[in-house]
């Protein structure tokens, strides 16, 4: 588990394990994926870098577009965890890590898959979550989870497969089903249906758990932690033993949240003819190199 009687002394009163930062940063690697039985369950919806600098109780949340194409891959980086699998198992992660470290230019050290079953939960158990809309948008065919191969009784559009959504501008209370729609809506009308503004969503969210569970001093309280931890610990897959976990959710939790920076990349990327590649992809208007600099001026 990598909890030694040092380890939990040093969770009390210190930082926890050695996370061993290399230039100082702790950098992990933080997956999505909706689960089920349906195809596409292990292709990654969510990638986000969260970038720890534990000497200045920084953190930088940088999101990757899961539409970004991979040369590497030959497909979009959201399929690397799924080829990774499929490979042996494990090897997820480490494909991965290594395809998303190119891409941002940073070295990660660890990473984390969360099933969104998983996601909805945790959000459940602490009494859902506060979150401000920036700005309101409706998504005409959000799909309905186990609706995915239903024939629609002959319904060439399959509009039994999907169902309206609608979120108004404003703080919302969220309940772990009604968050999991806020951060997975791809099909809005505007600037809402991009990936950009999905890779947002999902950092809002992340940030409103943290928030409610500092308001609610479950890390406190070791009944509450332990099943927290149980819930993530069912729907994860992390090359994190339990020290280090414990310690990474220290570090996040302990992060002020005026040292807290979002990073996205979409003004450094571009959508080329559909032709090229046969689908909609996204490619860096420069290089990868071009995005490196941008990132690490960005860090916090």
């Amino acid at each position: 588990t990598g909890v030694t009687p040092m380890t939990l002394a040093r969770l009390v009163f210190d930082s926890g394990a050695d996370l061993k930062p290399i230039d100082g940063r702790v950098n992990i690697l933080l997956l999505g994926i909706p689960g089920g039985t349906h195809d596409g369950t292990d292709l990654t919806d969510t990638i986000l870098v969260l970038s720890f600098h534990e000497k200045n109780q920084t953190l930088s949340m940088i999101s990757v577009p899961r539409d970004i194409w991979s040369d590497t891959l030959k497909d979009k980086v959201n399929s690397a965890y799924h080829y990774g699998q499929r490979k042996k198992k494990g090897g997820g992660l480490i494909l991965a890590k290594a395809v998303i470290s190119d891409m941002v230019g940073l070295p990660i050290q660890y990473a984390l898959v969360l099933d969104f079953s998983g996601f909805q939960r945790v959000i459940d158990m602490v009494g859902g979550i506060d979150v401000t809309v920036p700005n309101a948008f409706t998504d005409p065919e959000y799909p309905i989870p186990g609706k995915e191969d239903d024939p629609c009784d002959g319904d060439p559009e399959y509009k039994c497969r999907y169902e309206p959504l609608r979120f108004d501008a404003g703080l919302q209370h969220m309940d772990g089903k009604l968050a999991l729609k806020y951060v997975r809506s791809r099909h809005a009308e505007g600037n809402e249906g991009s990936d950009f503004a999905r890779g947002r969503r999902q950092q809002e969210v992340i940030l409103a758990l943290k928030s409610k569970v500092l308001s609610k001093d479950i890390y406190l309280n070791p009944q509450e932690l332990e099943k927290l931890y149980a819930a993530f610990d069912e729907a994860t897959d992390t090359d994190l033993n339990f020290g280090e976990l414990l310690t990474v959710g220290k570090l996040f939790l302990r992060t002020p949240k005026e040292n807290t920076h979002r990073i996205s990349l979409e003004d450094q990327l571009y959508t080329p003819p559909s032709a090229w590649y046969g689908r909609y992809v996204l490619l860096p208007k420069e290089s990868f190199t071009v995005i490196h600099d941008y990132i690490q001026k960005a860090l916090k």
